[in-house]
C-alpha cells in the first residue's frame, strides 16, 4: 500500500515547502494539491460538500507553482494535482507545465485530473459546464499528442493546432500517470480510454467501491490492459479503513489535510504515519 496525504495549498496554511519536507521524513509516497483559480463572487453553484464553501477554495496557490517548491526541497517524495482543472486550462501552455515540473523533479509527478464542480468558475474560463469532459478529453489527448511527439499536431472539435515544437519532454515515459476523478457513470469508460489511474473521493464512492473497482479491472482486461492502478482520497486514518481498501484492491489511499498551520499539521501527519505502519 502507498500512503499519501492532499491538502489546499492556502495561503494562510504550511508552507507547502514545510510540508513536503515532513511528508518525506515521515515517509509518505506522495503529496496532491487541489485547483481553484478562483472562486465566482456569485455561489451560483452549490458546493458538493452540502455546507458553507471553505475558505481555503478562494485562497489556494496554484499547484503546479506548489509541486515545484516541493519539488525543490524534496528527493522521492512524488507530488501531484488532486485535482487539476483541465478544462480551465489551455493544453499546450498546460503540457508544458507537467513536462516542466517532472522533468525538473526527475519523474515524481502525479496528474490527477476532474471535470469540476463550479459552473460558474468553469463559464468564466470559457468553458460550457456541459461541455467540460468532452472538452477535458480532447485536451488531454493533445497534451500526450505533445509529449510524446518531436513535432505534435491535433486536431479536435475544442482543441485544433497545426505541427509544433515543444521541450522539454517529461522524465516520465510515455508522461507522467494520468489519475482520473470522479465516480460517475462515464468514469470508469474515461479511465480505460486516456487514463493510467482511478482516484475517486471514498466518502463519495460508498458503498460500491469495491465493486466498481472490480468493474474498472474486468473492463481493463477486456481492453487488453494489466491492473489499473486506484487511488482513494479523503481515507480516515484508521487501520480498519486501511484494511478495507486494501481488500478492495486499492493501491493508495489519501489522508485529507485540514489547510492549518504547522503546529496542527505536523501533529496530524505524524498521526496518520503511525496509523499506516510507515
Amino acid at each position: 500500500m502507498k500512503y499519501g496525504v492532499q491538502m489546499f495549498p492556502a495561503d494562510y496554511a504550511i508552507p507547502v515547502t514545510e510540508l513536503g519536507k515532513a511528508c518525506e521524513d515521515l515517509g509518505f509516497e506522495s503529496v496532491f494539491f487541489p485547483e481553484h483559480t478562483h472562486i465566482p463572487t456569485s455561489r451560483r453553484t452549490p458546493w458538493p460538500g452540502g455546507a458553507e464553501l471553505p475558505m481555503e477554495y478562494s485562497h489556494t496557490l496554484d499547484p503546479f507553482v506548489a509541486c515545484g517548491a516541493v519539488a525543490a526541497v524534496t528527493k522521492t517524495l512524488k507530488f501531484g494535482t488532486g485535482i487539476c482543472l483541465v478544462m480551465q486550462r489551455d493544453p499546450i501552455t498546460l503540457a508544458k507545465e507537467v513536462a516542466s515540473v517532472d522533468f525538473l523533479s526527475g519523474g515524481r509527478f502525479l496528474l490527477g485530473v476532474g471535470g469540476g464542480w463550479n459552473e460558474d468558475e468553469m463559464e468564466n474560463h470559457g468553458t460550457k459546464p456541459t461541455l467540460r469532459w468532452k472538452i477535458l478529453r480532447e485536451r488531454i489527448l493533445a497534451m500526450k499528442e505533445i509529449w510524446t511527439k518531436d513535432e505534435a499536431e491535433f486536431h479536435g472539435q475544442f482543441v485544433n493546432f497545426d505541427p509544433i515544437w515543444s521541450w522539454p519532454k517529461p522524465a516520465q515515459k510515455p508522461h507522467p500517470p494520468i489519475l482520473i476523478g470522479g465516480a460517475g457513470p462515464r468514469t470508469l469508460d474515461r479511465v480505460i480510454e486516456y487514463g493510467d489511474g482511478w482516484i475517486p473521493i471514498g466518502g463519495r464512492t460508498g458503498a460500491i467501491l469495491g465493486a466498481k473497482i472490480q468493474e474498472l479491472q474486468q473492463m481493463a482486461k477486456a481492453a487488453g490492459r494489466g491492473t489499473i492502478p486506484v487511488s482513494v482520497f479523503g481515507v480516515a486514518p484508521s487501520r480498519e479503513a486501511i484494511e478495507n481498501l486494501a481488500g478492495m484492491g486499492v493501491e493508495r489511499v489519501i489522508f485529507g489535510l485540514r489547510p492549518q498551520g504547522a503546529a496542527e499539521v505536523i501533529p496530524a501527519l505524524k498521526r496518520y504515519a503511525e496509523v499506516a505502519g510507515i
